[in-house]
């Protein structure tokens, strides 16, 4: 240790080492610092003021340093790093050369050998190896972990460590996880270097001290550097296999600690349980009885409320007791330790022993209070059952006497009677039924008096009383029966004849309600023969009335009669009668107003005898026209059809005979206006048929209109036809043939060819079109041009079209595009005075507006495209 003490200064003369332990010495401080949430940048000047110097060497001891100055003035900054030079001094270090002055200062070399100094002090001179202690310590730690591995051999701390495979070998053998040592290469020290340093920041928290360039680029590596970096390797590891050992320490006390600890839950538990059996089995063999059925109930309430709510827990208990039991054998079998035996009488046996005496003598607790409780119980639910009957029987005689002496059945009706017969039929049924209920009275009185009960003169009094109360209504019931089947007798004849005035008024009053319904409903009618249908119904309706008449006199006789029975028999009528509400009043007025209803209906039908008679002169008068203007229509289409294929001469003297014809067929136009005003007055008038015709107004104007639009199509065609021979050059022997031919194929006469009648006409005009894969493809083509809507037919103005483009010499793109290359001069892009100076100003404008700039390599000012302009005008690009 006196050497490594003793500060050689002319070793920090060589810039390189001095390089190396300026970066070591400031990233293994910042190692400790950062624990204060601080670093250094500058080693020689962020020790300067002590500050950091002093929290340092608090941090790497673990001790409290005399309080620091907070001045800013040299005195204060000497103080404070004398405090830290005597606290390293306090700790056995001899400081050679080292003042206060020169850490203040600034001077680097003593700043870095007091660093140094704190490093052989806190954290390599405590490293033991076998005997060894610091650096020697620290040297045969690392020669002893890289021994296994090949081209390592370390025996100093410079080179030794220069080709980095002693860093990656630390490393390896503590983690072998974090290195493919065999991947590592002895003659790439720089990568190898890099690795170790790269890992240990990474995953082992060991800040990067050293820089691989230095290492390599040094034919010594300054030792103090490397030991320093290689000793946070030794802190890493040897901290790591320390905690190892505490945790199993740990480990091992946690588990001794819980097993202590169930095995005094278990005691206590245990001590619990059986102090609570021994008080409660006294409890549950006391069998003293009674008195009331009160006492007793409230004992098995308490019974109860202990199998509820003290029993409960107990039971968890004593199963949380085994489990921990089991538990705690388990855990001790598991970790080596000897089986658990509790103390004398808290076995899990001796436990389980107590719980059965305890549920013996619970059960036969229960036993006994639910015999008193019986016991008890079999008295009350006597006397309370007589009670009951009683109450019972006492309830249904109220008002019963009350009910048996009126004499309402001097003013009922025979419906009445009847009812009240069946209710005192269901009286007398229910008085029988409660003969039973009277024989169980007196029954109960008996056995409560056999048994002795203690309100027994009560009971026998209220017996009595019932008893005497039922002879009495018998009597009365036999009495009221008599009355009332008297009466019955006496109402049945007037109720016969209330019942046939019923059965003859209902059905004649419902005629009379019909027969005014119908003269007073309203009537739609669209015919003569259905109004006349109507006033025939009507007459046949008045041949009734005299039969009606003599109806109504027979039911009026029966209501007389019952008047005549009331009268001689001063019978007391409630009420009117009760199968009807029809009374003789409403019968004669609802027949009066019959009578009134019938002139009025017969008039109604005359009038509209005469309506129907008018509106069957507007439909012959319709369809006197209708029938002429629809066939004609149909003739003037057909017409039209055949002039469309099979006109001659020149498209001229075409278009002049079609134009004709359609002056013809306008001049028909009032008649159709003449229809149009028949077809209002039917309107107005309601009509909705017309068996005279088969033509509607709609179909006539639907007719007249396609007429007009057919005889305009074809003129348009013909005119269309006369644009393309003009502007294709097409003769007119050329237009005859393509007609024939079109015409021809169109065996249907439709004006419309089908794909195979279309290709058929083109093979028939001379087209080669073969049956193979490219004649189809082909066709497909010349398809896509005359039906590009795909709807599967040409039309002869389509074929027209395509058969100009197929014969006519007709301009194309090159042509445009060569056309313009003259007027440029033979340049590729033309400029807009050329086109100015060639074209009329309008058609000049015109390009120049759509023309995109010229963009090629012989581009000028100016210059504009006119080869995509050209193209875009035949559709090839986009204008």
């Amino acid at each position: 240790m006196q050497q490594e003490d003793d500060w050689d200064r002319d070793l920090l003369l060589d810039p390189a080492w001095e390089k190396q332990q300026r970066k070591t010495f400031t990233a293994w401080c910042n190692s400790h610092l950062r624990k204060a949430g601080t670093q250094i940048e500058n080693i020689e000047e962020d020790f300067r003021d002590g500050l950091k110097l002093m929290l340092l060497l608090e941090v790497i001891s673990g001790e409290r340093l005399a309080k620091p100055e907070r001045g800013k003035m040299r005195v204060h900054k000497i103080s404070n790093v004398n405090k830290a030079l005597n606290f390293i001094a306090s700790k056995g270090v001899k400081l050679v050369s080292i003042g206060a002055e020169e850490i203040v200062d600034g001077n680097a070399k003593m700043t870095l050998g007091m660093i140094w100094t704190i490093i052989l002090r806190f954290a390599i001179q405590d490293i033991s190896v076998e005997e060894t202690s610091a650096k020697e310590g620290l040297l045969l730690w690392c020669q002893r972990k890289t021994a296994p591995y090949k081209n390592v051999n370390i025996q100093n701390f410079h080179i030794s460590w220069k080709d980095g495979l002693g860093f990656c070998a630390l490393i390896h053998r503590h983690r072998p996880e974090l290195i493919d040592y065999g991947k590592l290469r002895k003659d790439d020290p720089m990568t190898n270097l890099n690795t170790a340093f790269d890992v240990a920041e990474k995953y082992l928290d060991i800040p990067k001290m050293l820089d691989a360039e230095d290492i390599v680029g040094t034919a010594r590596p300054d030792e103090k550097a490397i030991m320093t970096y290689v000793s946070s390797f030794y802190h890493a590891f040897s901290g790591a296999q320390k905690v190892r050992h505490a945790n199993r320490i740990c480990k091992v006390l946690a588990v001794n600690q819980e097993n202590e600890q169930l095995m005094e839950d278990y005691e206590r538990l245990a001590s619990d349980l059986l102090e609570w059996i021994r008080r409660t089995i006294p409890w549950l063999e006391n069998r003293v009885p009674e008195s009331t059925m009160h006492a007793m109930q409230q004992k098995l309430e308490d019974f109860r409320g202990y199998r509820r709510q003290h029993k409960p827990p107990k039971v968890q208990e004593k199963c949380q007791l085994e489990i921990n039991f089991n538990t705690l054998q388990t855990k001790l079998r598991l970790s080596n330790r000897p089986a658990f035996m509790p103390s004398e009488g808290r076995m899990v046996s001796d436990i389980s022993n107590a719980w059965g005496a305890l549920e013996g003598a619970e059960k036969g607790y229960e036993e006994w209070l639910l015999n008193e409780i019986r016991r008890l119980e079999r008295l009350d639910h006597l006397a309370e059952k007589f009670r009951q009957k009683a109450a019972i029987h006492e309830a249904w005689t109220e008002g019963k006497e009350g009910m048996l002496t009126k004499k309402d059945y001097e003013v009922a009706s025979l419906s009445d009677i009847k009812a009240l017969l069946k209710k005192h039929e269901a009286f007398e049924s229910d008085l029988a039924a409660h003969q039973d209920r009277v024989e169980q009275i007196a029954a109960i009185a008996q056995e409560l008096n056999e048994l002795e009960y203690y309100d027994s003169p009560s009971v026998n009094a209220r017996c009595q009383k019932i008893c005497d109360q039922w002879d009495s209504l018998g009597a009365m019931t036999q009495k009221r029966s008599e009355a009332l089947q008297k009466t019955e007798k006496l109402l049945e004849t007037i109720d016969q004849l209330y019942l046939e005035f019923a059965k003859r008024a209902a059905p004649f009053n419902n005629w009379m309600e019909g027969a005014m319904e119908d003269l007073q409903d309203t009537f739609i009618v669209h015919t003569i023969e259905e109004i006349q249908g109507l006033s025939t119904a009507h007459e046949q309706f008045k041949a009734t009335l005299p039969e009606a008449d003599k109806e109504r006199q027979a039911i009026l006789g029966i209501h007389n009669e019952i008047a005549k029975i009331v009268q001689t028999y001063h019978v007391n009528m409630a009420g009117t009668n009760p199968y009807t509400t029809i009374n003789p009043q409403e019968i004669n007025a609802k027949w009066d107003k019959v009578r009134q209803l019938v002139p009025q209906r017969d008039q109604a039908l005359i009038e509209e005898h005469a309506r129907q008679q008018n509106n069957e002169r507007l439909r012959r008068q319709f369809a006197s026209q209708a029938n002429i203007i629809g066939p004609w229509i149909q003739t003037k289409m057909e017409e039209i059809g055949r002039i469309s294929i099979e006109m001659h001469g020149t498209l001229e003297d075409q278009l002049t005979h079609l134009r004709q014809y359609e002056k013809s067929i306008v001049n028909y136009k009032p008649k159709i206006d003449q229809l149009e005003g028949d077809h209002q007055q039917i309107q107005e008038a309601l009509i909705f048929d017309n068996k005279h015709t088969n033509y509607t107004m709609e179909h006539i104007r639907v007719g007249w209109e396609q007429l007009l639009t057919t005889i305009a199509r074809t003129i348009n065609e013909i005119e269309n036809q006369i644009l393309t021979r003009d502007a294709k050059g097409i003769s007119q022997e050329q237009l005859s043939e393509f007609r024939a031919s079109f015409n021809h194929f169109d065996r249907d006469h439709s004006g419309t060819l089908g794909a195979e009648e279309f290709k058929a006409c083109l093979i028939s005009l001379g087209f080669d079109i073969a049956n193979d894969a490219q004649g189809e493809a082909e066709f497909a083509r010349i398809m896509s041009i005359v039906d590009p809507n795909r709807l599967g037919v040409v039309t002869f103005q389509a074929f027209i079209d395509f058969m100009s483009r197929e014969t006519a010499d007709t301009d194309t793109a090159d042509q445009v595009m060569a056309s313009f290359k003259v007027l440029a001069g033979d340049k590729n892009y033309i400029l807009a005075e050329e086109l100015r100076r060639e074209l009329p100003p309008d058609q000049a404008e015109y390009c120049i507006a759509r023309m995109a700039p010229y963009t090629g390599p012989d581009a000028v000012p100016g210059a504009l495209d006119y080869m995509s302009f050209s193209t875009a005008l035949y559709g090839e690009s986009d204008l």
